[in-house]
This record gives C-alpha cells, structure tokens and sequence, in this order.
C-alpha cells in the first residue's frame, strides 16, 4: 500500500514538473531571442568601429592591448562575439519549433543567465493542450517509474531467497 502511495505521489509530481516545460522552454527561447538581439547589436557595433579604422573583426581584437584596460577590454569583447555566436545558433535550432523538438534540443537551454532570467518570470500553471498534457503524462510514468526502481533496489537486500520445491 505504501508502495503504491509513494509511487502515484511521485507521479504526480513528476506530471506537474514536467508539464511546465512547454511554458519555461518558450519564455526561454523568447529571452534567448532578445540576447541575440542586443548582443548582435554591440557586435555590430564593433565591427563598425573597427571598418571605419579600415580593420576586421579580428585585426581590432588584436591591436586591443597593450595596457591592462585594453586587454580587459579584448577579451570582454572575444566573450562577448563568442556568446552571440554560440547562442545565435541555439535560436537557430530552437526558434519557431514546438516543445517536443525543444525538447529535443534541451541541451541548448545552457545559458545560465538566459535560465536564470526565464525562470524568474516564468509562472508555473496548468497547461490545457495537447502537448502539456503528454509531458504531464511523461512526467507522471518517469517519476512513478523512478520512485518504484529506487524503492525496488532498496527493498532488495532485505528479500529472503526463495527456497527450491522438492520434486
């Protein structure tokens, strides 16, 4: 009986978290948008600045240093390209795509800032659609399933072994 209590519990907090992720993954991929955004334009601006000085992109890198501002400066900017790069593809594979292929994708939500900004906006709520109810469900089997294994594997090395029948 208690068995079966843990594992409908853990069901059933398994459908609740895993609901969400069509909701967070989409405020994740809006907020991704916007970070391309702005950080397209500072690159842009660097690009212009160093055109109008008759340089590319990595000739101006180059001739920032020489004093520890200007080296500072170099490598916020190379972290800065770096960023817009790496998180310009991500929107690339992400953008305009449903939540079963975001979840899919779910190794490209690694931008901490980008997480840390979506999840304090984000608001947890019950979705009524096709898709967060199949993630509920999901969600429901995965921690379900969970709860029953770990119970399954600590429960083991007190269970009797069962004695032959004589034939």
């Amino acid at each position: 009986m208690m068995l079966r209590a843990l594992t409908l519990s853990a069901g059933v907090v398994g459908a609740g978290v895993s609901a969400q992720f069509p909701g967070f993954s989409q405020q994740y991929v809006q907020r991704l948008g916007g970070a391309v955004d702005a950080l397209g334009v500072v690159a842009a601006d660097f690009d212009a600045s160093a055109a109008a000085a008759g340089l590319d992109r990595e000739q101006a890198l180059a001739q920032l240093q020489g004093s520890a501002f200007l080296d500072s400066r170099r490598a916020d900017m190379t972290r800065t390209i770096a960023r817009h790069a790496r998180l310009s593809a991500d929107l690339a594979a992400l953008e305009g795509q449903g939540p079963f292929t975001r979840a899919y994708e779910a190794a490209r939500f690694t931008d901490p800032q980008i997480a840390r900004a979506a999840w304090a906006a984000f608001e947890p709520a019950l979705p009524l659609n096709m898709a967060g109810g199949l993630f509920a469900l999901m969600g429901f089997l995965a921690g379900g399933t969970l709860v029953r294994t770990l119970i399954g594997l600590l429960r083991m090395p007190f269970r009797r072994a069962k004695k032959p029948e004589a034939a």
